[in-house]
């Protein structure tokens, strides 16, 4: 009897020591669980998505300096840009990637003429400039001061591989006019969220 009762005794030591490892098992699987959930949202972040910040007046009134984008650097793997678009790219003779809008594309041709975009013969409906055009009107000045093509820039058609881009500011703004078609390998991909600061957290329309 004395020693089926050591027996038990044995027994319920071995059985509350079993929770104890069980417990902490759980916890192991939970960090690592963790863990890969971190490094899978940071390829997913690194890969696909990258964070942009906006550097620099030639946005506005659309993107103000200090703004934090997402960019989605898969999209352009998928299909080409197209009008309207706002894109980030590499600008190797800057050193830095530029923020602008796609205004034309391959085989388009395009000219600026004052407030006056043409692609094609036909004029663009920029409704995301339009307040600060009509602004610019009515203090009897005109919005763009730099029209294309130019003495730098003579040809007015978007070569294959291209596209031409330009600030939404348009008298304050390093785009095309100067600094030429933009080749689609130069692109990082298209700006698609604004996500600081809090107040302007918005998806950008395109």
């Amino acid at each position: 009897m004395q020693q089926d009762i050591q027996n038990d005794g044995a027994e319920l030591q071995e059985q509350d020591q079993k929770p104890p490892k069980k417990a902490k098992n759980e916890v192991v699987e939970w960090l690592k669980a963790i863990v890969i959930a971190l490094i899978l949202v940071a390829l997913i972040r690194w890969l696909l998505f990258k964070p942009f910040i906006v550097d620099g007046p030639s946005m506005q009134p659309n993107f103000h300096t200090g703004e934090r984008l997402i960019v989605n650097e898969i999209l352009y793997d998928i299909r080409k840009p197209q009008r309207g678009e706002v894109i980030v790219f590499h600008v190797p003779s800057e050193g830095k990637d530029f923020i602008k809008r796609v205004i034309a594309v391959a085989g388009d041709t395009v000219k600026v003429e004052g407030d006056t975009v043409t692609v094609n013969g036909k004029p663009v409906n920029e409704t995301y400039i339009q307040g600060a055009i009509d602004e610019s009107h009515k203090e009897g000045k005109l919005y763009n001061d730099k029209d294309f093509p130019n003495s730098a820039f003579p040809d007015g058609k978007v070569p294959e591989g291209h596209v031409f881009v330009m600030g939404d500011n348009r008298s304050d703004s390093t785009d095309s006019r100067m600094i030429g078609y933009v080749p689609l390998s130069d692109i990082v991909g298209r700006a698609d969220l604004i996500f600081w600061p809090i107040k302007d957290v918005q998806l950008i329309k395109h």
